[in-house]
């Protein structure tokens, strides 16, 4: 896959929110900085079938019913 990564507007906007998140909430102000230094490594990510797999719940089959 891909690492994704922000441009100058997108980190500067990033890390403004963080430090206006960290007098309230510092692990949001961690997690936003994180990803303005580090970006997404898309690798790691995990879509909702991985998720239900790893939960133990059963694959989808397209019904109707399963739509949220």
């Amino acid at each position: 896959m891909a690492h994704l990564v922000f441009d100058q507007a997108e980190l500067r906007e990033l890390r403004d929110d963080a430090r206006a998140e960290f007098p309230g909430n510092p692990v949001l102000a961690y997690v936003l900085e994180n990803l303005a230094s580090e970006g997404i490594d898309l690798n790691g990510c995990r879509d909702w079938d991985d998720i239900r797999a790893e939960k133990g719940l059963p694959e989808r089959s397209g019904e109707a019913s399963e739509v949220a």
